[in-house]
Formats: structure tokens, C-alpha cells, sequence
């Protein structure tokens, strides 16, 4: 997963992102031209969750990134083109791995926290 560094806080954010989740800095360095305030902003846009690995104790689990999940038949859309994709439910889930074990856990992306 490629990333780039805030220049104004450090923080890495992933590369489809144009601002930083912590401060609102654009990519390029350039300030938000209005007030940068994390909890009104899209739900993307929030920093993914702090979470401790319930098998190995003290290790922290890495945010891997925002992965969409396709449920239903892969033939639909195929043979209907864009219209077959009105049958096709996608859902997004934030996905942390644990770097000592490999246990994975997944979130729903467009939840409140």
C-alpha cells in the first residue's frame, strides 16, 4: 500500500487521499481553506482504529486499509454489463492484521464510531 507523509504533522495517510485525516494539509502542502475539523469530516476520512491483538498480548494491530467486499454472482454483472450491477451488493470493511500472528479482523467502514 503506497502512502505519503503530512508535511505539516507527519502522519502517513494513503495515497487516495488529497488531505491528511489528523490536520487536513493537502498532499501537496497547501493549508485547507477552511477550518480542518476530523470528526465533521467524510467517514473515509477518519483515522482507522487503534486495536489491540486479542491473541497476542501488547501487540498492536496494523491498519491494512479499506478493502469492498462483492456479494452475489460475478455472472451478472458480466452478462448484463452496468445494469447488472444494480443487483450486486458491495460492502466496504476496514481490514487490521496482526503482524505476530496473522489474525485479521474486519470493521464496516461506514459505521459511526
Amino acid at each position: 500500500m503506497n502512502s505519503w507523509v503530512c508535511s505539516n504533522c507527519k502522519e502517513a495517510n494513503e495515497d487516495n487521499f488529497e488531505q491528511c485525516w489528523n490536520c487536513g494539509t493537502h498532499a501537496d502542502g497547501s493549508v485547507p481553506e477552511r477550518p480542518f475539523r476530523p470528526e465533521a469530516s467524510a467517514p473515509w476520512l477518519q483515522p482507522p482504529r487503534l486495536i489491540q491483538c486479542l491473541r497476542c498480548p501488547g501487540s498492536r494491530m496494523e491498519f491494512i486499509g479499506r478493502k469492498r467486499f462483492h456479494e452475489g454472482s460475478q455472472a451478472m454483472p458480466f452478462l448484463l454489463g452496468d445494469l447488472g450491477e444494480l443487483f450486486v451488493n458491495r460492502e466496504e470493511f476496514e481490514l487490521h492484521a496482526c503482524p505476530a500472528c496473522g489474525k485479521v479482523e474486519l470493521f464496516l467502514s461506514n459505521l459511526p464510531r
